[in-house]
């Protein structure tokens, strides 16, 4: 399993651990002939970073060359106000960058803004496939397990979502989008469902409910920790402090809003 090991016992997936290390290029001085022969010739490239040795100087793709002259100099077409990625960026946080950006590619720089790799929507896609859900759920059965003295038992069902109880109070928008492409495709984890003798509190996965509930869809699969006899939960009297009833009771914010922690840079070339 690839990943970075948190504190919290399970690995979250850096940029560093699914992005490409060998990554094709082209010169500023190279001509728009010669990028558009090799993109022509490419089955996987419809882009290239541009760079000066490892420095990334600007990205170009099909797009820019369409109206160029055939003997242009590239520096003369590339895009420079790049976004770009770090290697222990959260792979969760890259996927954000090119679902609400558009891009297909990010560069990967270091901190010296050496290019080190390249991380696309497919390797996003399939860092999501792999990521460790069994092992929250293992996780939080052992604390609920230990903090109430109780054994408990885990079920995979299928799970209405108005019968949903959160225990969140709000989502970031953006966040939504990576949920609902994830959805569309058939990516998308199964939720974490507390069973309290019939009560359903939603321990993960508020973003990809609200994302299904825009989409129309009634139900969701779900790792279940069925607890037989209700007893008296932390985060169910938080959900009913905070007036939390259905999923209709979550606030969404504005991504702008969003208290960003990871370094996203816009990236401004010197040339």
């Amino acid at each position: 399993m690839h990943g970075s090991t948190e504190a919290d016992g399970y690995t979250k997936p850096r940029v560093k651990d699914y992005m490409t290390r060998d990554v094709a290029t082209v010169s500023p001085d190279d001509t728009v002939e010669e990028v558009s022969v090799r993109i022509a010739e490419s089955e996987d490239h419809s882009g290239f970073p541009v760079c000066e040795r490892r420095r990334v100087d600007g990205f170009v793709t099909a797009r820019d060359l369409l109206l160029a002259d055939d003997s242009t100099p590239i520096f003369r077409v590339m895009t420079t106000d790049l976004i770009v990625a770090h290697p222990d960026m959260k792979v969760t946080d890259a996927a954000r960058v090119i679902l609400r950006s558009g891009i297909q590619k990010l560069p990967v720089v270091d901190d010296a803004g050496n290019l080190v790799g390249i991380i696309s929507n497919a390797d996003v896609i399939r860092s999501q496939i792999e990521r460790a859900t069994p092992e929250k759920v293992g996780k939080l059965i052992r604390t609920l397990e230990n903090i109430h003295s109780i054994e408990l038992r885990e079920e995979r069902r299928d799970i209405q979502l108005d019968e949903l109880t959160p225990t969140q109070g709000r989502v970031y928008a953006d966040e939504l989008e990576g949920r609902r492409y994830e959805l569309e495709h058939g990516l998308a984890e199964p939720l974490v469902v507390i069973d309290n003798g019939g009560t359903l509190l939603l321990a993960d996965g508020h973003h990809r409910v609200l994302a299904a509930d825009r989409l129309e869809l009634n139900e969701m699969d779900a790792y279940v920790i069925v607890i037989d006899h209700p007893i008296d939960l932390g985060m169910a009297k938080t959900a009913k402090k905070e007036g939390l009833e259905s999923i209709a009771d979550i606030e969404v914010v504005d991504y702008a809003k969003h208290p960003l922690v990871e370094t996203t840079k816009r990236f401004q070339s010197d040339e």
